[in-house]
């Protein structure tokens, strides 16, 4: 009898050995696009940039060494745990977002969140994850008071409203000082919490650093004749106008210049449509010379931005934009936030976020780094503004991140 358990233990034993361990849980986090809607393209290229991001992050890349999970397969810290995307269409509608948010997360029992590309859909998004206890990343979304509500579950990686005003006021501080006729701007924005929120700043920044704002011209999201507010412009002749418009707007705006024959010395765009993929197929040639903000170059060879536009370019047939480049910003601070964790339990996710401090050299995007302040803003931020020649936009300001010179007045469609 004892040496046939001694047998049938030994068998045992091998068998153990044998055998495959069981893969650890793969870690569900829900994330919100406009799929649909007025920024469709703009959030199918976020889907893009999300999606490749996991691939980065589920397998092995030698070659993104400086980056998290780059030489590494899954998450270490959970066991190799991959990452699922549980994927949601909120088509650019706040009440559309609110629900998906509370499916994904009562439902379909998600980590954490990400989204929203609208800041009316992550203001409501950020306040259903706060109520069930959910960590809630937003990439991109830039209306201020996003955070700063007290919320201890939202936090934001992307530059927003304050810091791009900022920007503009500083750049044209900047060409005044160099001679530019500087003598009044005017803003032209969308009407939702984006527009309102960033128009704002730009009024407090113009204010501060003494730049007259010839006139704030709000107009209605989603316009179909935007004519009234284009011969306010050309009555007002700004030297420059500053847009922050969602893309079948601007689309329309530039359609629209051309055909009553206005086109001011210099027209800034605050990202969102001019960012969006379809803005340059669609009036690339009536916008030449248009400045944009982004964070986000592809830079020189075998920097982390370089290999990651590279790889997306091989997947999805063109570069990186600025707002998909934040997405996948976004998401890769809050993998790394859930690897720091060792848990998938929403207060330790919450925690590692608040622990973050991530440096340059770890980022595939150029902010200074990522470190989150008490209300959950990225205090690393940054932004620069880049120039449209030809069919692709080129780093213009500041001097130290220029890739080009700055060409002024702007073309046009002339």
């Amino acid at each position: 009898m004892k040496r046939a358990w001694g047998v049938f233990a030994a068998a045992m034993l091998a068998g153990a050995i044998a055998a495959p361990a069981y893969a650890a849980d793969a870690v569900k986090i829900g994330v919100i696009y406009p799929l649909t809607g007025n920024a469709a393209s703009a959030g199918q290229s976020a889907k893009d940039a999300v999606n490749l991001a996991a691939e980065i992050v589920n397998t092995a890349h030698p070659e993104l060494k400086n980056l998290p999970f780059g030489p590494t397969a899954g998450l270490p810290n959970l066991g190799g745990a991959k990452i699922e995307l549980d994927e949601a269409d909120h088509q650019g509608n706040p009440q559309v977002g609110q629900q998906q948010t509370v499916r994904l997360i009562t439902q379909d029992h998600v980590a954490a969140m990400l989204g929203s590309y609208h800041s009316s859909v992550s203001l409501v998004a950020t306040a259903v994850a706060e109520r069930q206890g959910v960590p809630y990343l937003v990439a991109d979304s830039v209306a201020a008071n996003i955070t700063g509500r007290g919320f201890k579950y939202t936090f934001r990686t992307t530059p927003y409203a304050p810091d791009f005003a900022k920007a503009y006021a500083d750049f044209l501080t900047e060409l005044k000082k160099d001679g530019k006729k500087i003598d009044a701007i005017a803003i032209v924005n969308e009407n939702t919490d984006y527009g309102t929120s960033v128009a704002a700043s730009v009024q407090d920044a113009a204010k501060a650093a003494n730049i007259k704002v010839a006139a704030q011209i709000p107009y209605n999201a989603n316009s179909p004749d935007v004519s009234a507010q284009v011969l306010q412009l050309k009555s007002l002749q700004p030297d420059v106008v500053i847009f922050i418009s969602y893309t079948a707007d601007i689309i329309l705006y530039f359609k629209t210049m051309k055909n009553l024959d206005y086109l001011p010395p210099m027209i800034i765009g605050d990202d969102a449509g001019f960012s969006d993929p379809s803005f340059i197929p669609n009036v690339g040639g009536l916008a030449q010379g248009a400045i944009n903000r982004s964070a986000f170059d592809i830079g020189n060879p075998g920097s982390n931005s370089y290999i990651v536009d590279q790889m997306f370019k091989a997947k999805y047939g063109r570069d990186l934009d600025d707002t998909s480049a934040r997405w996948m910003q976004g998401f890769l601070v809050l993998a790394d936030a859930i690897n720091r964790a060792g848990s998938t339990e929403p207060d330790k996710i919450q925690a590692a976020l608040k622990a973050t401090d991530l440096k340059p050299e770890q980022l595939m995007i150029g902010y200074n780094g990522v470190k989150f302040d008490d209300t959950g803003q990225n205090v690393l931020a940054s932004t620069f503004l880049i120039q449209l020649k030809a069919k692709e936009y080129v780093s213009i300001w500041p001097q130290a991140r220029a890739t080009g010179k700055l060409d002024w007045p702007m073309q046009g469609w002339r």
